[in-house]
């Protein structure tokens, strides 16, 4: 079996539908609470499904019956400010599997995050030493969560401990696609404008309080969610394949381009207005997000990653603009 930890989430979900279409046996683990977050599974095939609180004891029960483990599930928003609460479902929680992973000699691909390089001075480049590590210093809580465990790998890898058998740590940048509608505020810019866009209304997006960047110039790596899955599932094919490793388009593009590329695939005029950026994000914003993508490429990933006017045009007409909006 392939357990999947968030699951039922954004990038999960779809890691999910793309090994339920290979025929993989599937156990989820996630809360699906309420609303519509069922959703995102509900066309996969599920071998069983897990509740994060058991999910220790579901393990050891279980020890010998996995060829892989994603760990995508955390609390994902970079607006999180209870730190008790981070540590407890994202840094714990990546700790135990890693240790079960190694126990057990099962391959391990987790979630780190693009948010581990903070304002990006210390540029983008996914060195996984613990020297390399320590430069970097995230902006909030969440990117903190995740260059905690990053560096527990490293301090892990430099005493020589044994590892699983294959790991991988991926930085998500800019992730976009179906099945993040469950999100709320931390929803892609591209699914939140997408109903002004047909409606007729103007889509909102940030000045600029950097001198170095226009309004709505601020710039971000985005990387369709499809994209991403297909990095996993090369992964998983290629199990000799380890390390920390960026993962976006390898070129940065600016929100109004993204706003730009929304009314293009809806067929609307373009309409965007901007408004201050709330001041208590302000500090800690990021202008610029690009991914170093020459160590993925040098581990023999020969994929293509979708333009963002290709991506935003497959997610427009192939989901959004859909009645069924899920994959």
């Amino acid at each position: 079996m392939v357990l999947v930890t968030g699951g039922a989430g954004f990038i999960g979900s779809n890691i999910v539908a793309a090994l339920s279409e290979r025929g993989e046996k599937i156990v989820v683990c996630d809360w699906l609470e309420s609303g519509d977050k069922w959703k995102n599974i509900a066309k996969s095939t599920i071998c069983d499904f897990v509740d994060p609180d058991d999910l220790e004891g579901w393990l050891n029960r279980n020890d010998s019956r996995f060829r892989a483990i994603i760990h995508m599930g955390a609390i994902s928003a970079t607006t999180e400010t209870n730190g008790d609460l981070i540590l407890k479902r994202n840094f714990a929680p990546t700790r135990m599997l890693w240790r079960f992973a190694t126990d057990n000699a099962i391959p391990f691909i987790y979630a780190s995050s693009a948010a581990t390089y903070g304002d990006g001075s210390a540029g983008f480049n996914d060195a996984e030493s613990e020297e390399a590590l320590s430069r970097l210093h995230p902006l909030n809580l969440y990117g903190w969560s995740k260059h905690a465990f990053d560096k527990f790998v490293a301090r892990e890898i430099k005493r020589g401990a044994v590892t699983p058998p294959q790991w991988a740590g991926l930085k998500f940048f800019n992730v976009y696609g179906p099945n993040e509608y469950h999100k709320g505020n931390m929803k892609s810019v591209i699914a939140q404008c997408y109903p002004k866009v047909i409606s007729g209304e103007a889509v909102t997006l940030f000045k600029s309080h950097h001198p170095d960047y226009e309004d709505g110039g601020q710039l971000r790596d985005f990387v369709y969610v499809q994209d991403c899955v297909n990095v996993i599932l090369w992964l998983l094919d290629n199990p000799e394949v380890s390390g920390l490793f960026n993962l976006g388009t390898g070129k940065a593009r600016s929100f109004k381009d993204l706003a730009a590329a929304v009314f293009a695939a809806a067929g609307m005029d373009e309409k965007i207005s901007y408004v201050d950026t709330p001041e208590q994000i302000r500090d800690k914003y990021q202008y610029f997000t690009e991914a170093d993508m020459q160590k993925l490429r040098a581990a023999g990933f020969g994929g293509n990653f979708r333009s963002l006017e290709d991506g935003i045009t497959d997610y427009v007409t192939n989901y959004l603009s859909k009645d069924d909006i899920y994959r």
